[in-house]
């Protein structure tokens, strides 16, 4: 017997959390466990859009996280104007070269991160995945293409673990923090006040991802 794609994952399903950076998975594993009712697991990738194909292969290879639900965070750099760092970045959907993944529960995203992070931006919109970071012109170009903000893991690791979901489906989001925006370049992350705001607001997610979590093993009406 399969799962209907469009049901809740078993009450037992737990939370992967995916992130590419060792300050990245910092900042997660400090912030609040407040609100986690189900196993919940931070996963480092390894930069760029192949480390984190292969490390979501790899994990999702195990049976303990054969039903996870994947979200894919960290920062990454906002391609629209007025943006700044600390903003968050809920996807409606990830594209890259492979196409696109739409996300799931982005309207409850944006809901629970007001709460945890309040006085925060939350943009909505396509997050476009590189396979470096950009500068300059380049902003302007993919601005161009609909995306709102850009980072290298995030298509990468919702498209393996859509792959990975096979016939029962597999819930999948990614949020980010703009740590970077057209007005406000970031040259190098934790010296400069926008890095360490971003780490801030990463810090503090967490409970909105477990509030999406716990919505997904609700039954359906």
């Amino acid at each position: 017997m399969t799962r209907d794609p469009a049901a809740a994952p078993p009450e037992t399903s737990p939370l992967l959390v995916a992130c590419a950076l060792g300050i990245e998975q910092f900042a997660l594993r400090t912030g609040s466990r407040a609100g986690a009712t189900t196993p919940v697991t931070v996963l480092r990738t390894g930069m760029g859009p192949r480390a984190a194909e292969r490390a979501m292969v790899r994990a999702l290879e195990g049976a303990a996280f054969a039903d996870a639900a994947v979200v894919a965070t960290g920062f990454c750099a906002g391609l629209a104007p007025g943006m700044h760092p600390g903003d968050l970045v809920v996807a409606g959907e990830t594209r890259d070269a492979h196409g696109s993944t739409p996300c799931a529960g982005t309207d409850l995203l944006v809901k629970e991160l007001v709460r945890a992070v309040p006085g925060r931006t939350v943009h909505t919109g396509p997050l476009i995945g590189s396979d470096h970071v950009i500068r300059g012109h380049e902003r302007g170009d993919l601005l161009a293409t609909g995306a709102i903000a850009v980072d290298m893991e995030s298509a990468a690791t919702l498209r393996a673990a859509t792959a990975a979901g096979g016939a029962d489906g597999r819930p999948v989001a990614a949020v980010r923090v703009v740590v970077d925006a057209p007005e406000h370049e970031l040259v190098r992350i934790g010296t400069v006040r926008g890095g360490l705001s971003a780490f801030r607001v990463l810090r503090a997610v967490l409970p909105a991802f477990f509030e999406w979590h716990r919505s997904l093993l609700l039954p359906r009406r």
